[in-house]
């Protein structure tokens, strides 16, 4: 949005990224930065809305001002998290305030703000560590770190590159519904495979060794055999075929 608005300009050379903080470059032999308040050098910001800031060391600095919108499914998408019984957060970088907004629009009541690359990492190993299997849903390229470290990570196909790489699944679309439909899935593939498991330990534990000692007929124990590989056959089909529904 800020290159579409300033349009040709000259472009910074030598430019570093300081992790969680913005980024500083060189331009006709001034050196600039973009980032937070903090980085770029007036104090804490002003808080209340999205910002960034941008100037040249030495010089008056520029406060830019963003709005978000929320997804419109992002909080049917919570409400239907909840209803599971699971916990839900957010994990931001933006300012308090803003961030505050979202959560309550949401009607989620544990968020974090203002949180680094390695505060979100923490803030996962910190679940971890008492129990609890994560999944984590981002898109920034600051939410690599905690994706790559939750149990389970999804990612927006608008995702950077980098977050894509680090999630297990990566969802096309601007909703939020492939969250829900995802574990839905997962929960349904579960039961499939101990159903699998159960009709295969069935098997083993009557029709094999009946058949050894003779007390029914091998051809009998061939049929519940094919029985069993027809019935985990056809689990297969019903979540390949089923989706959602299965």
């Amino acid at each position: 949005a800020l290159a579409a608005e300033a349009g040709p300009c000259p472009l910074a050379t030598e430019v570093t990224e300081t992790s969680g903080q913005g980024v500083e470059g060189w331009i006709d032999g001034r050196r600039a930065r973009l980032g937070r308040a903090a980085f770029v050098g007036v104090g804490e910001g002003q808080g209340g809305e999205t910002e960034i800031w941008f100037g040249f060391v030495g010089d008056t600095k520029v406060r830019f001002r963003f709005s978000d919108s929320l997804r419109p499914d992002a909080a049917a998408t919570i409400a239907a998290l909840k209803a599971r019984g699971l916990g839900v957060e957010i994990l931001s970088g933006d300012l308090p305030g803003p961030v505050a907004a979202v959560a309550k629009a949401l009607g989620v009541e544990d968020w974090r703000a203002a949180l680094s690359p390695s505060d979100k990492a923490e803030a996962v190993e910190r679940l971890q560590a008492r129990g609890r299997k994560v999944l984590m849903v981002g898109d920034g390229l600051n939410d690599a770190a905690a994706l790559a470290k939750a149990h389970a990570a999804m990612a927006p196909g608008s995702a950077l590159s980098a977050s894509q790489n680090a999630a297990d699944l990566v969802f096309s679309g601007e909703g939020l519904s492939a969250v829900t439909a995802a574990l839905e899935t997962a929960t349904q593939a579960r039961a499939r495979a101990l159903e699998n498991f159960g009709f295969a330990a069935l098997y083993n534990m009557i029709a094999a060794p009946a058949a050894m000692l003779g007390l029914i007929n091998p051809f009998v124990a061939a049929l519940a055999m094919s029985g069993s590989s027809l019935v985990v056959t056809l689990n297969a089909l019903r979540m390949r075929i089923g989706g959602r529904g299965a």
